[in-house]
């Protein structure tokens, strides 16, 4: 079995694959604000799962993984600190650190042909590059969401323009998921937009998967995308749960190498 842990902003998801794939057991709880609690907590959580098989552990990092077990993260100021040493004091197999962006992109691009860009549209706007199923050395430095754009008057980063989080500010929305309308998916559709031509012309991907919580209204803004670009767009095949999907890949992997 394999275990994936997806370290949120808000929540932390484990899941335990079976060999073929499947999530046999899941469990969630919120991540704490000060990294020694969350890595009491995290330690504590993990401890459930010691009665099974682990052949490897997998943990998606938002943010910077240095060095396999010092980790910075993106949505804590946690700097770096130790996720290794708890970890493998309660399981004796191999334990990996990935970005969670990465991670995303490698199970929403597995199988697709060619170089496969997957975007997510969340709290900011982060990606991974995927060829021939393996993440690419430049998706450690994809950072798109940080390109300034102008957009309705005014200059910004184009995660303040087309993340969800943005959306959900400018619409007074609880939850981009929730809008509607013909016209909002028109402008929806031109703020995904602004920062794909930049994009396909430094990475010339054949195909764009656009996760995140915009990944779950795709079909009704994606219609309003233009086609200039020579591109595929997709929606995800699990806007939810891509990360834990790709620690699974990703585990398979490692065993493989």
């Amino acid at each position: 079995m394999y275990l994936a842990v997806d370290i949120g902003g808000t929540k932390t998801l484990i899941a335990l694959f079976s060999k073929r794939g499947r999530v046999v057991r899941r469990f969630k709880f919120k991540t704490a604000r000060g990294s020694k609690t969350f890595i009491e907590e995290l330690k504590e959580n993990l401890e459930k799962f010691q009665k099974y098989k682990i052949r490897s552990v997998v943990v998606a990092i938002p943010g910077l993984v240095q060095k396999n077990y010092s980790v910075r993260f993106g949505n804590r100021d946690w700097g770096d600190i130790d996720l290794l040493t708890p970890i493998k004091s309660l399981f004796e197999c191999p334990i990996y650190f990935e970005n969670d962006a990465n991670l995303g992109a490698l199970y929403e691009a597995f199988r697709i042909p060619g170089k496969v860009i997957f975007l997510t549209f969340s709290t900011g706007i982060g990606g991974g590059i995927i060829e021939k199923n393996r993440i690419l050395p430049e998706s450690n430095s994809f950072e798109p969401g940080h390109k300034m754009y102008f957009y309705d008057g005014k200059v910004e980063e184009w995660e303040d323009i087309a993340a969800s989080s943005a959306l959900e500010n400018y619409y007074h929305a609880d939850y981009a998921t929730d809008l509607r309308g013909k016209e909002i998916m028109k402008d929806i559709a031109k703020r995904v937009y602004l920062g794909l031509p930049d994009i396909v012309k430094k990475y010339q991907p054949e195909t764009i998967v656009l996760g995140g919580p915009l990944g779950k209204i795709f079909k009704l803004y994606a219609k309003y995308l233009p086609s200039d670009l020579g591109i595929k767009f997709r929606r995800p095949k699990r806007p939810n749960e891509s990360v834990i999907y790709g620690c699974n890949i990703y585990a398979r992997q490692k065993e493989r190498e």
